[in-house]
């Protein structure tokens, strides 16, 4: 049979090459062993292949004679045979050569080290598929196809081809085990899929919502890994190689993929769990859902895992936007004083002078928060207004709210759910897990129920904390019955007595705050300090689709400046780390700078070095030009902490811990904050 091969790439070397470097190559390939998985036979059988290549090229004439062919460009019938004498009569056949069936998975195997791995798979499949002699009683073409797959697949994944990589990876796996063979080769293939899983579920979610079939593979993928983890704040063991703190941010970043229906689902199953952070990133999904399909009911059951939150955390505001959507607006403003955060405080206070509440500033900060902080996580809701005016203007919210109790009998309602919460804390032991900056307090006995703590005041980082809590065992109570059973008669009569007061009283509450929302037209403004979230915004994999958007008229400003040079810290951490992933670097830099950072990673890839980084950022000054709104020079304070490795062992002397001052010059393509060029001042 003839196999796509030629003596040339047998030996490594160019048709160039010289006597001496055709014999350093020669030994050098013996040299090279092939895995120890291989029997004796094929690696015999490859030597073989190398010292005949060898011994033609060493010899003058054979050489001249193979090298006429190797440039005839039609080769008619004339055949090599691959044999230890010399060839007289029959002219060698380039590229191509002819081997004996013994000599074939020698030749796969060979091919394999080349790096043609799709070649391999082409030519040696068939035979396996057959079902021939060949394939039942040779393992070394099953290893060699195996393998194929195996350093396909990996490559594939470094071209960020996941889906690919996964096919590839799988029919190997299947192979390995179908044939019951190789079983620690099988473990490595494993091993690879399981941490591609997180790359192919980002791949997966960030197709097109009318793509379905992919999209909830992705999300089956990612309810495998949970299940596993033990839940998303869970410390399972899933294969990925994510710790807790990567994998908070994998979370924080597919959730610009989902739907708000999709975190819905998602979030509350696993927030029964239970566990800290799903509950609170369920409470943003019910509150956006709520708000844009104009269904006070989810907002109300978002305040409701609010007040389980709320024992030792301040959630006040989210609790005041809340109780304002509902049209409680006493409560509202009580939830406002109570809080201690206080950049939004004296936003709030600053837009309501003149009046005798805080009701037109929390207006102003709840339309702001929704549109910037709360929209903005889900897929189908970023490019959606917030409008209080249209949203209290809906005949079904103000149907519902017209439907609420007064109040005085909400307050009551909540104070029965804080007392119930408060009757059945426990206490047990405590542990405390770093998340990044962020910190997650657990407890030795999982709780029922837990608190999350959204901001850090001090640095504006977010702190998870879980408490141990222990819920009583009772049914689940709806709003429309069980809290107060035993008063409803009491309520009938009080309702008889002043039911006209209390529909005056209603339509007061409902009609000042929908008045408020009327009067007032919401200006932009940008809101200081965190999100109320966990602080998950480093990208751990880096699409598309997760590139910072810009306004296309504005002027950079210290948070997004913040945002594009932390984005830009981690893809370095990434480029530079065991993957060299250089494709991501063009999600953040342009040229000049994007050339020099890919050749970097390119040579520490050729020299198998590869480096892991901690960083920490302090943005000092941002200039902008407001005549070339898409320029800008940030000036920012890193301390760069690196572990160098090479051959996978670290080296002391290249390892480094530094504290630098840059300039980044930053211009803004195609709508997003890109750096051009950096400046170590110092």
């Amino acid at each position: 049979m003839r196999i796509p091969l030629d003596y040339y790439r047998i030996l490594g070397l160019p048709i160039q090459a010289s006597v001496e470097q055709l014999q350093q190559a020669y030994r050098d390939r013996l040299l090279q062993l092939p895995r120890r998985e291989y029997s004796e036979k094929v690696i015999a059988t490859r030597k073989q292949l190398i010292d005949i290549a060898y011994k033609v090229l060493i010899h003058p004439q054979q050489k001249q004679r193979y090298d006429n062919n190797y440039f005839v460009a039609t080769y008619g019938d004339r055949v090599d045979t691959l044999t230890e004498a010399p060839p007289s009569t029959t002219e060698s056949l380039a590229p191509s050569i002819e081997i004996t069936d013994d000599q074939f998975t020698g030749a796969l195997l060979l091919l394999q080290e080349l790096g043609e791995y799709e070649l391999v798979l082409n030519l040696g499949q068939p035979y396996l598929n057959l079902e021939t002699s060949l394939s039942n009683n040779d393992p070394d073409l099953v290893l060699t196809v195996a393998l194929a797959c195996l350093e396909l697949g990996r490559e594939q994944w470094q071209q960020g081809q996941y889906e690919k990589a996964a096919y590839s990876l799988e029919n190997g796996y299947q192979l390995l085990t179908n044939a019951g063979l190789f079983a620690k080769t099988s473990q490595e293939i494993a091993a690879d899929l399981n941490k591609l899983r997180p790359y192919r579920i980002l791949e997966l979610l960030a197709q097109p919502q009318e793509r379905i079939v992919e999209r909830k593979q992705g999300l089956k993928l990612l309810q495998d890994i949970l299940q596993q983890r033990g839940g998303i704040d869970g410390t399972g063991e899933d294969g990925s190689g994510l710790g807790l703190d990567d994998f908070l941010r994998f979370i924080q970043q597919l959730r610009s993929y989902l739907t708000v229906r999709e975190q819905q689902e998602l979030f509350e199953t696993e927030s029964q769990r239970p566990s800290p952070v799903a509950n609170y990133l369920a409470v943003y999904a019910l509150m956006a859902r709520g708000f844009a399909e104009r269904m006070p009911i989810l907002i109300r059951k978002a305040k409701l895992h609010l007040m389980r939150l709320g024992k030792r955390q301040d959630v006040h505001l989210e609790q005041a936007v809340c109780s304002l959507l509902l049209g409680q607006t006493t409560d509202a403003s009580r939830s406002v004083e109570l809080s201690q955060e206080q950049e939004s405080l004296s936003l709030i206070r600053e837009n309501s002078q003149g009046s005798p509440d805080l009701l037109p500033g929390l207006c102003l900060y709840s339309e702001r928060w929704l549109q910037n902080e709360v929209f903005a996580q889900f897929r189908d809701l970023r490019s959606r207004s917030v409008s209080l005016k249209d949203y209290f203007a809906n005949e079904q919210v103000q149907a519902y709210l017209e439907a609420l109790p007064t109040e005085i009998e909400a307050t009551n309602e909540w104070g029965a759910v804080t007392e119930d919460i408060q009757s059945s804390q426990v206490t047990a032991p405590t542990q405390t897990v770093a998340v990044g900056k962020s910190q997650v307090t657990t407890s030795s006995n999982p709780p029922e129920e837990v608190a999350l703590a959204t901001r850090n005041q001090a640095n504006s980082n977010s702190i998870v904390h879980i408490q141990p809590r222990k819920r009583a065992k009772k049914r689940p109570r709806r709003f429309s019955e069980g809290i107060f059973q035993n008063q409803k008669l009491v309520r009938l009569a009080l309702l008889a007595l002043v039911g006209l007061g209390g529909i005056l009283f209603l339509g007061f509450v409902a009609g000042k705050t929908y008045s408020w929302v009327q009067s007032r037209s919401v200006s932009p403004l940008a809101l200081a300090g965190e999100q109320p979230l966990v602080t998950l915004n480093e990208p751990l994999f880096d699409l598309t689709e997760t590139t910072t958007e810009i306004p296309a008229d504005s002027l950079l400003i210290e948070a997004t400046a913040q945002q594009v040079i932390q984005n830009w810290l981690s893809t370095k951490a990434v480029a530079f780390g065991t993957t060299h992933a250089t494709e991501e670097l063009a999600q953040i830099l342009v040229n000049p700078t994007l050339s020099q950072w890919q050749k970097r990673v390119s040579s520490d890839r050729a020299d198998n070095r590869y480096r892991q980084y901690k960083h920490t950022l302090k943005i000092d000054a941002v200039k902008t030009d407001a005549k070339n709104r898409d320029r800008a020079i940030v000036t920012a304070t890193v301390e760069e902490v690196a572990q160098v490795y090479i051959d996978g062992k670290l080296s002391q002397s290249l390892s480094y811990d530094e504290k630098l001052q840059v300039n980044y010059d930053l211009v803004r393509q195609a709508n997003q904050w890109r750096i051009r060029e950096m400046v170590v001042l110092k």
